[in-house]
């Protein structure tokens, strides 16, 4: 089966680094990242494009819009990503660079990192984004629920935020980052609500193979992620994706298939993000 991971990072941000060295004990590099791929079959990665403007920096408030991958190379061929957005740093010479972004094959979506930076999703200051996703048909993806950074502020994040936006712009899709866990029953019934809103399912456990076996065997430790999987009920509008470098990609396919009937892995694991990413479809020609 072929495997899309829907949500991942390649930029260099020293939590990241310090996780792929201390807790996930992967090779954070581009080959580190082809050999995990090719082991697990995965064909494409959706990096979620972010920097930082000092080490430890992230959320930076003085981030350029849009920001990329900044360890992304042309010879990537692995890697699609979603310009990230600086909330403090929108105007017009910033929304015309996002623009000129999306014109690239490679730009599939557009991220939003909502707790990281204390604005609501439905906040004005994003209504020129969503225009331009509207126009270029890709979606918008926003970070949702617990933040990898003490300075987070988690009620922008909460993902009954997200109903407003899904509500008032119809014509964009939209993707909850993380189901927006831990409050992943409120963000199943925004999912099962709005037509337009997708969810994935990445960055759930931080950690190598031993960690996620630890996490799984741990008794009721993901009895609100199965709860409302089930309670959502629309295994067409789920993803699967890593947050690699947070974790290694074969154990945590491993654990996401635990929670996905048969008859919708595939859909999951590739389907789902060609509808939620039409661009892809492109690229994977």
């Amino acid at each position: 089966m072929k495997i899309i991971d829907a949500h991942m990072h390649f930029s260099k941000i020293e939590s990241f680094q310090k996780t792929a060295k201390d807790r996930s004990h992967i090779d954070y590099t581009y080959e580190g990242l082809l050999q995990e791929y090719r082991d697990a079959n995965v064909v494409l990665g959706i990096g979620m494009g972010v920097t930082e403007q000092q080490l430890g920096g992230f959320p930076d408030s003085s981030a350029p819009t849009p920001m990329g991958l900044d360890m992304l190379k042309d010879e990537h061929t692995r890697i699609v990503y979603c310009p990230g957005v600086n909330p403090y740093s929108l105007g017009t010479a910033e929304l015309l660079a996002l623009e000129a972004e999306l014109t690239s094959q490679r730009v599939v979506g557009i991220k939003i990192y909502l707790g990281y930076y204390p604005y609501y999703a439905y906040d004005k200051i994003y209504g020129p984004v969503y225009e331009l996703a509207a126009a270029y048909n890709v979606p918008v993806v926003f970070h949702c629920g617990d933040t990898y950074s003490e300075r987070g502020l988690l009620k922008y994040s909460h993902p009954l935020t997200l109903d407003e936006v899904a509500v008032q712009n119809r014509n964009v899709t939209f993707m909850m980052a993380h189901f927006g866990d831990p409050w992943v029953l409120d963000g199943a019934e925004v999912v099962y609500k709005n037509s337009n809103m997708y969810a994935d399912l990445s960055g759930l456990i931080v950690g190598d193979r031993q960690e996620v076996k630890r996490i799984s065997n741990t008794p009721h430790f993901y009895d609100h992620l199965r709860h409302a999987i089930t309670f959502c009920d629309h295994y067409e509008k789920l993803l699967f994706g890593t947050d690699w470098p947070l974790v290694q990609v074969q154990p945590y396919i491993e654990f996401i298939k635990t929670f996905i009937p048969d008859q919708y892995v595939e859909d999951v694991f590739y389907n789902n993000a060609l509808k939620v990413f039409p661009k892809l479809k492109s690229f994977l020609e």
